[in-house]
C-alpha cells in the first residue's frame, strides 16, 4: 500500500512539472516599446527576441522559479525572479537607459545633445565602464581601445606621444574637453597624461576631417573628453592600482556642495621610480613619473535650468628616462646620458548659457603650458598659452530645420629656443603670436523620417595664410532601427605649428631643418558608414563598416633618411592619401558573455615628385595596414567578471638610419590582458590581473646605446656604417608582462 501511494504521488509531482507555461509580455523604456531585447531564462536555455514593438513571447515554459534575464544593447541588463505557475503570464519589463552604452547622447559630431543613433556623423565613444576592462592610469593608454585610433609612443627614452587616428600622425589629431581645444599643439603630447579618469563621462571620437566646425588641427579627427555632469556625479568614487613594476596610479572624485552651487573635485596622482632594465641595453625600459593633476569644475544653478560651469586644472609631472645609473645630478650633462622633462599646465572652461528665449552660448578656455626640458645635453624651453571664444546660436527654425551660428576667436602665443621661433635671420628668438577668427554654419535638416541632411560652413581668417573656407555634407539614411546609412564629405586644413613638426627631433640625437616658409596643409575627406544590427532568439549581432579616403596637399613632411642627424621639415611636392576601411563588431548572447571586436584596414602613403618629374610612394611612418581591437567580458555568478582585452597590429614602417640592421618593418604583435573583477557590494570594488600575457617587447628600440653623445660616430673602425644614437625607433612599449592589483570605492548620494 505504502509503494501504491508512493507511485501515485511521484506521478502527480511529475504531472504537476510537466505543466507548461507561454510567457507573453513587453519591453519598454519610457513608454516606449525596446525593439529586439533579448529576453533570456539561462536554466533551461530558452530565449527569444522582442520585435520591433517591444513585445515577445516565451512557449512550452515548464512550471517552476526562473531568473528571466532582459537585455539590449542602449540598457542596463534586467533579471527578475519569474514564479511560473498558471498556464499564461503577462510581463511588463521596464529598462533603464545605460550610459556606459554605444547608443548615449553624443554632441562632437554636430555640436548639439543627439543621441547616437541620429547622428548624422559617426561617432565612436569610450565609456569609463570599458576603461575599468583593462584600467590605465591615462587616456592615453585607455583610447587605445577604439580600432582605428592608436597611441604612438614617439621615443624610447622618454615615453611622449601622440594620438594617430586612420593611420595620421598627432598633429592632425584635434583634443579637446568638454567640446575646447584646451588639449593642443605643445600639450597634445602631454595632455592626455592627467586627466582624472574619475572625471570623465566618456570620450567621443570622430574619424576624418571636421574643421567645418572645429578649425584648425581638425583634418585627421577629433577626440572630446566629455567630463561628468556635476549633479550627477557619485558623492565620492576612489580607484587606487598598482603594478608589479611598482607603478601606483590613484584618481579619486569629490563632490561639494556650496549653497546652489556643486563642485566636483578630481585628483590624479601617479607614481613611478623603479628603473628597470629587461633587455640589458642600459636604458630605462619605462620612463620614471611623478604626476599630479587637479581638476576641479563647478556648475551654478540658474533660473530656468540655464547652464553655467566653470571647471579649472593644474598639472604638474617630472618624467626622466635615460641611463640607468643617470639622476638630477647630471641633467643637462654631456657625461651621463638622460631626459628630463618638467611640466607646469593650467586650463581654465567655462560655458554660459545667456539668459533670453533663445539657446544662445559662450564658452571660453585659456591654457597656459611651461616645460623645462633636458634631452641628453640639448635643452628645450617653451612656453604656450592659447585662449580660445565661441559664442553659438542653436536655433530650431521649424520641424525639419536645425540651425547652428557661431563666431570664434583663437588666440595663440609660442615660445621656445628652437627653429620654431628664431627670427628671420636666426640671430635672434621672435615668439609667435597667432590669432584665428573664424565664422560657422550648420543647417542640420529633417527631409522625413528616414532622411536626414547636414550641411555646414566655415570661414577662417590667418594673418599669414589669408582666408580658409571649410564646407561640410554629411547624409543619414535609416530604413529602421536596424540598418543605419552615412555619408559625409567635407574639408580640412592646418595652420602651420612648428612645434608639432619637431616634437620628434627633440631626443638630443637629431636637428631640426626648415627648408622654407610653410603652407597650410588641405584636405579633402569623404567616408560611407553602414550600421546594421541582428537580434536572434539567443544572440545579438550588431556591424558598423565604415569606408574612408583622405587627400592631403600641401602635407608637411618629415624627411628622416637624407640625413641621421636631421630631420628636414618641407611642404610635400605631390599629394598624401589615408584610405582604408574599418570593421567594428558587438557581439552579445543569452549567456552572460559579451565580446566588441574591430578590425582595421589603412593604407597610408604619400606621392612626392622629384625634380625630373617623377614620382615615387612612400609609405607613412607608424601607420600599419592591418589593426584591430578586441575586448570579451563572461560574467559568473555572484557578481564575478572576466575580461579579455587587446590590440593587435601589422607591419608598420619605422624611421630606419642609413644601412640600418634592423627591419624597416615591425612584426606583427599583439599586447593582449586579462583581468578578473569582484563587485563585493554597491559600493566595493576589487580587481587584478595582467597586462600583456604574451610578454611582447619590441627588439633594438635605441640605436648605439653605449654612445649617446655620438661620441665615436666618425669612428671608421669601431663604427664603419656611421650610426648614430637614435631611439626614435618604435612601435609598442618596452614594458613587458606584469600584473597589477586595485581596488575601487563609490559612494552615492
Amino acid at each position: 500500500m505504502k509503494w501504491y501511494i508512493l507511485c501515485f504521488s511521484t506521478l502527480i509531482g511529475f504531472s504537476g512539472f510537466s505543466q507548461k507555461s507561454v510567457i507573453n509580455g513587453q519591453v519598454q523604456s519610457d513608454g516606449k516599446g525596446v525593439a529586439f531585447a533579448n529576453v533570456y531564462i539561462q536554466s533551461i536555455a530558452q530565449g527569444t527576441a522582442a520585435d520591433a514593438s517591444g513585445n515577445f513571447t516565451l512557449r512550452n515554459i515548464p512550471f517552476g522559479e526562473y531568473n528571466l534575464r532582459v537585455s539590449s544593447i542602449g540598457y542596463e541588463t534586467y533579471i527578475m525572479n519569474l514564479q511560473v505557475s498558471s498556464a499564461e503570464v503577462v510581463l511588463m519589463i521596464e529598462l533603464k537607459e545605460d550610459k556606459a552604452t554605444l547608443d548615449e547622447v553624443v554632441v562632437t559630431g554636430t555640436m548639439k545633445e543627439v543621441s547616437r543613433s541620429e547622428s548624422p556623423v559617426p561617432v565612436e565613444i569610450i565609456t569609463p565602464q570599458l576603461f575599468k576592462k583593462n584600467p590605465t592610469p591615462n587616456l592615453f593608454e585607455a583610447i587605445g581601445m577604439i580600432n582605428g585610433v592608436r597611441p604612438q609612443l614617439n621615443c624610447n627614452v622618454c615615453n611622449t606621444g601622440d594620438i594617430h587616428i586612420n593611420g595620421m600622425e598627432g598633429p592632425y589629431t584635434m583634443m579637446l574637453i568638454d567640446g575646447m581645444p584646451i588639449v593642443s599643439a605643445l600639450s597634445t603630447v602631454y595632455g592626455l597624461s592627467g586627466i582624472p579618469n574619475s572625471m570623465v563621462e566618456r570620450v567621443e571620437i570622430v574619424k576624418g576631417p571636421a574643421s567645418s566646425l572645429y578649425g584648425s588641427e581638425a583634418m585627421g579627427g577629433i577626440v572630446n573628453v566629455i567630463t561628468k555632469e556635476v549633479d550627477k556625479a557619485p558623492l565620492l568614487s576612489t580607484d587606487l592600482m598598482g603594478t608589479s613594476w611598482q607603478e601606483l596610479n590613484l584618481d579619486l572624485a569629490l563632490k561639494q556642495t556650496i549653497g546652489k552651487t556643486q563642485g566636483l573635485l578630481g585628483i590624479n596622482y601617479f607614481h613611478y621610480q623603479n628603473p628597470i632594465d629587461n633587455n640589458d641595453d642600459n636604458f630605462t625600459d619605462m620612463t620614471l613619473q611623478k604626476r599630479l593633476s587637479v581638476f576641479n569644475k563647478w556648475n551654478f544653478k540658474r533660473n530656468a535650468q540655464k547652464e553655467a560651469t566653470v571647471a579649472l586644472r593644474y598639472v604638474y609631472e617630472d618624467r626622466w628616462g635615460g641611463e640607468m645609473h643617470w639622476d638630477k645630478a647630471w641633467r643637462g650633462s654631456d657625461k651621463v646620458y638622460g631626459e628630463s622633462i618638467y611640466t607646469k599646465r593650467i586650463e581654465l572652461i567655462s560655458k554660459y548659457q545667456w539668459p533670453l528665449k533663445e539657446k544662445v552660448y559662450t564658452q571660453l578656455s585659456y591654457n597656459w603650458h611651461n616645460q623645462d626640458s633636458w634631452y641628453g645635453n640639448t635643452p628645450y624651453e617653451a612656453k604656450q598659452q592659447v585662449a580660445f571664444l565661441q559664442t553659438f546660436w542653436d536655433k530650431s527654425l521649424s520641424d525639419q530645420h536645425s540651425l547652428l551660428l557661431g563666431a570664434s576667436f583663437r588666440y595663440t602665443y609660442y615660445d621656445d629656443n628652437t627653429p620654431a621661433t628664431a627670427s628671420a635671420d636666426g640671430l635672434d628668438n621672435d615668439p609667435s603670436n597667432t590669432p584665428l577668427p573664424g565664422l560657422f554654419i550648420q543647417d542640420e535638416w529633417r527631409l522625413s523620417d528616414h532622411h536626414k541632411l547636414l550641411v555646414g560652413y566655415r570661414y577662417d581668417y590667418d594673418q599669414v595664410h589669408g582666408s580658409i573656407n571649410s564646407p561640410r555634407l554629411a547624409y543619414k539614411f535609416s530604413h529602421n532601427k536596424r540598418h543605419i546609412l552615412r555619408t559625409s564629405f567635407g574639408t580640412g586644413f592646418r595652420v602651420v605649428n612648428l612645434f608639432t613638426e619637431d616634437h620628434a627631433a627633440l631626443t638630443g640625437a637629431r636637428e631640426v631643418v626648415i627648408t622654407e616658409a610653410l603652407s597650410p596643409e588641405r584636405s579633402i575627406n569623404g567616408n560611407i558608414n553602414y550600421e546594421i544590427k541582428f537580434p536572434a532568439d539567443s544572440w545579438y549581432l550588431g556591424l558598423d563598416v565604415t569606408g574612408f579616403y583622405s587627400y592631403f596637399t600641401n602635407k608637411i613632411v618629415g624627411d628622416f633618411d637624407s640625413d641621421p642627424n636631421k630631420i628636414i621639415y618641407d611642404n610635400l611636392d605631390g599629394h598624401a592619401i589615408s584610405r582604408g576601411v574599418s570593421l567594428n563588431m558587438d557581439f552579445s548572447f543569452n549567456v552572460p558573455f559579451k565580446l566588441m571586436a574591430g578590425v582595421s584596414f589603412m593604407d597610408v602613403y604619400q606621392v612626392e615628385e622629384d625634380d625630373n618629374g617623377t614620382e615615387s610612394k612612400i609609405q607613412q611612418l607608424h601607420a600599419p595596414k592591418w589593426s584591430g581591437t578586441f575586448t570579451g567580458t563572461y560574467t559568473f555568478p555572484s557578481y564575478w567578471e572576466l575580461d579579455l582585452t587587446g590590440q593587435w597590429n601589422g607591419p608598420m614602417r619605422l624611421p630606419i638610419l642609413p644601412h640600418d640592421y634592423r627591419p624597416e618593418y615591425s612584426p606583427w604583435f599583439a599586447v593582449v590582458n586579462i583581468q578578473l573583477t569582484k563587485k563585493v557590494s554597491q559600493k566595493l570594488e576589487l580587481y587584478g590581473g595582467l597586462k600583456n600575457i604574451f610578454n611582447f617587447v619590441p627588439k633594438d628600440p635605441i640605436m648605439r646605446p653605449f654612445d649617446p653623445f655620438d661620441r665615436q660616430a666618425d669612428d671608421p673602425i669601431n663604427n664603419p656604417n656611421g650610426y648614430t644614437f637614435d631611439p626614435s625607433y618604435n612601435y609598442a612599449s618596452m614594458q613587458g608582462i606584469r600584473g597589477f592589483l586595485g581596488v575601487r570605492y563609490r559612494v552615492l548620494d
